[in-house]
Formats: C-alpha cells, structure tokens, sequence
C-alpha cells in the first residue's frame, strides 16, 4: 500500500467515525430531551403524543413551548380562607350533582378557573392558555379539566359519562387546593397588595 493510499484510507476512517460520533450524540440527545419530557409531563406526554397522531417531533415542540410559556409561573398558594371556601363550592356541586349534573359540571369547570387564576394562572379570558399552563404544573390531573369541558358540551352525554368528567376533574381541583402546603407542588412567589385582597375576597374573584 502506498504512503498516499495509506492517508486516504485513515482520512476516510477518520471522517467515518466523526460521523458516527456526530450521529450517536445527535440521537443520544434527542433520547434524552424524549425522557425528559416524558418523565416531566408523564400521562399528558402521551396524550400529547396521540394529539399529534404519533408525530414526535411535533409533539416534543409542543410540549417545549408550554415549558418554555409558562414553566415560569410559580404558583401562588391559597389562603386558608379561600381554600376553604373553594373547598365548600365544590362540595355544593357535587351534592347537587343528582339534581342538575350538567349544571354541577358548568360550576366545576368555573370553580377550577378561578381557583387556577388565583394562584396566578392565565385568567378565565385566556382558557386555552390557562389550560397549557395547567398542563405544564398539573401535567397528571389537567386532563380532568378537559373531561368536564367535553361532557358539558356534549348534548348526547349520559349522566354516568358527567358523574366520571366530575370525579376526574376532582383530581386537579385536589391539586390546585393543595398548592402552597407542605405537600403540594407550587412554589410561593411574592404576592402585590392587590392580589392579596383579591385572594382574601372569593367573591371579588370573577366567575
């Protein structure tokens, strides 16, 4: 072989396994980004996923662009007061379930709105960002604040198919009442004199 043969032949050695190098980092890479997102959005990574009909990569974007909107938020916890009285809200519906139960799906839907938007989530004029938000905190139970929004506006939903959108969303708003204790999962962030009064008013809070 000669000297000349010898060069080329390890020159395109060489090139070969920088590619190779390059290619094993590129989909070590994106692995990891994959991983990354499953294990932070969990059941709403698949859901994503299947939104997506099984486009990764569209989903991987969508997922990134929530973090990227609204990972920032750091949620506000609930005074004790509002908390309860919440927590007395949501027992009233679910007791007038038997009576009204689409009804008890319109006031759960606008309980967890407002019970989002005091903590600091985008307010009730922005649902579907309100909604991505929740997704990015709350990524295991949002899904409940969906069922109710589907079954209320389905005329063909049978009682039973509100009573389990009901039982569903009543994970989220577990979630959501949770923030702030030692248990939950938001983190605290100053609060403005407005918002504080805002908080301590439940019925100054919209519906």
């Amino acid at each position: 072989m000669s000297t000349q043969t010898a060069v080329l032949f390890l020159a395109a050695t060489v090139a070969v396994l920088l590619a190779a190098g390059f290619l094993v980092r590129a989909l070590t890479g994106t692995d990891r980004g994959a991983r990354s997102l499953k294990r932070r959005f969990g059941p709403e990574y698949d859901r994503t996923l299947e939104r997506h009909h099984g486009d990764s990569e569209s989903a991987h974007r969508d997922l990134r662009e929530r973090l990227d909107g609204y990972g920032g938020i750091r949620p506000l916890p609930l005074e004790p007061a509002v908390r309860e009285h919440y927590t007395a809200q949501w027992t009233t519906l679910q007791e007038r379930f038997v009576d009204a139960p689409r009804q008890s799906l319109v006031d759960a839907d606008e309980l967890l709105t407002r019970a989002a938007e005091t903590e600091g989530f985008p307010d009730a004029g922005r649902r579907e960002e309100q909604l991505a938000a929740l997704s990015v905190h709350h990524p295991r139970h949002v899904e409940g604040m969906r069922a109710i929004r589907r079954a209320r506006r389905s005329p063909s939903a049978s009682t039973e198919e509100l009573r389990e959108a009901l039982v569903h969303a009543r994970a989220l708003f577990e979630d959501l009442m949770a923030t702030g204790r030692s248990n939950g999962t938001g983190a605290v962030r100053p609060r403005s004199g407005r918002h504080r009064r805002r908080l301590l008013d439940p019925k100054g809070s919209g519906a």
